[in-house]
């Protein structure tokens, strides 16, 4: 019984005292944003087609559809021209900002807003890519993805040092600006029954507006450490809760297509691989398609593999080794298909996916030699001790001091 009781504590500890995964986090924050920074860059030419108040999918077919589904999209909210290219710029910003991680929380929440609205209001723009950026965005709201290789990280490091040689932090003025400008938003969307259609993302817009205003207040305010300790072990076990189910999601994706693709005849007899290469639509290399295709055994080794590795994956996270070599082959496979089926969009959402598996030694020699090739360049003095290194998801964590609660809007 003691040694159950130790064991519990123990899992309870690891996961109140600190946000796991942080590495890992910050990649998929990057990756993601990443992702639906470049789309929205991509297709800026023909966003009018695409999401305009004047494309094929109307204004009035799309109302119709989330008034039906209750889906949540902003750029119902008006049909002018004004309103649209508004908000698909502020998408534009706040997918730069969470890149970023400047004001990481806020950010968050802005790039799931935009993300939701431009999906929900052209239902039939996309592909699998969307579906996953859907999903992760809203997820990422939850995380405190801004620990390393972020703004927010680097700004906290400063003010740090800048106390530990006993100098004055001044006080934050954008935090607080961000969260007025964030209420006032809300109260005029509400009050205007812009949120009528439905409840779940309204609820989170304001308990995120209000969490953002109570930490800030505790911060500011607390005259002892226990409220300012409360917040950070309710934002970890949030933070730890998510990741998991970023985890388990990804790994939904790749059991369910590998179970449904065991099913199918095209993939049994080995040629499901070959159609796709030869459709006008995925063939923006029609040589390499056609080398490739070549091959029959190439097309049959390609698509047994791919059942396997899909199939496999989830049960190989319990040996580490196992695991990150199928998340090369995986990792290799959605680059393939970027190239040779033009679908790169979609494959840097499960890259991004994928990488939220990646072993922390790893990512902080990435992140080192990022920071190398940053000094050689001129940009900044390569240092990876300017943020410490918080616990990892890895059995061996490396313990780091948790930093005092502040307004990072």
């Amino acid at each position: 019984m003691n040694r159950l009781s130790l064991t519990l504590s123990r899992g309870i500890a690891r996961v109140t005292e600190s946000a796991l995964g942080p590495y890992q986090s910050a990649v998929i924050r990057i990756g993601f944003a990443g992702t639906w920074l470049l789309f929205l860059l991509r297709e800026f030419p023909y966003r009018q087609e695409l999401y305009g108040p004047a494309g094929p999918w109307g204004w009035n077919l799309a109302k119709e559809l989330t008034a039906d589904n209750h889906a949540f999209t902003a750029l119902l909210w008006s049909d002018g021209q004004l309103w649209f290219e508004c908000f698909y710029l502020l998408a534009i910003l706040a997918s730069a900002a969470l890149l970023l991680g400047w004001r990481t929380r806020t950010a968050s929440v802005l790039f799931m807003v935009g993300v939701l609205s431009l999906q929900n209001r052209s239902v039939f723009v996309g592909d699998g890519g969307d579906n996953v950026l859907h999903l992760m965005s809203f997820y990422l709201v939850f995380t405190r993805c801004g620990q390393v290789w972020s703004l927010d990280a680097r700004r906290a490091a400063h003010a740090q040092t800048a106390r530990a040689r006993g100098e004055r932090v001044p006080a934050d003025r954008v935090g607080p600006a961000l969260w007025a400008v964030f209420g006032l938003a809300l109260l005029l969307a509400a009050f205007t029954g812009r949120f009528d259609n439905d409840w779940l993302i309204p609820a989170l817009l304001w308990t995120a507006w209000a969490v953002l205003g109570l930490w800030w207040a505790v911060g500011r305010w607390a005259k002892s450490q226990q409220p300012r300790i409360l917040l950070d072990v309710v934002a970890n076990v949030l933070h730890n809760g998510a990741l998991f189910v970023i985890m388990a999601e990804a790994c939904l994706i790749y059991a369910t297509a590998g179970w449904y693709k065991i099913q199918g005849s095209r993939w049994q007899d080995g040629t499901a691989v070959y159609y796709p290469l030869h459709l006008d639509y995925f063939s923006p290399w029609p040589g390499l398609a056609d080398l490739m295709s070549s091959s029959g055994t190439i097309m049959m080794a390609v698509a047994y593999g791919t059942v396997m590795v899909q199939v496999a994956f989830p049960f190989t996270l319990f040996n580490r080794r196992v695991k990150n070599v199928l998340l090369v082959l995986m990792m290799t496979e959605h680059a393939m298909i970027a190239v040779v089926l033009g679908l790169p969009f979609f494959s840097l959402a499960m890259i991004t996916a994928d990488a939220v598996f990646l072993p922390t030694p790893f990512l902080r020699r990435l992140g080192a030699l990022v920071a190398r090739a940053r000094g050689r360049l001129g940009r900044g003095r390569p240092d990876d001790r300017t943020v410490p290194a918080p616990r990892s998801l890895d059995v061996s964590p490396e313990e780091s001091p948790q930093g005092r609660v502040g307004f990072t809007a």
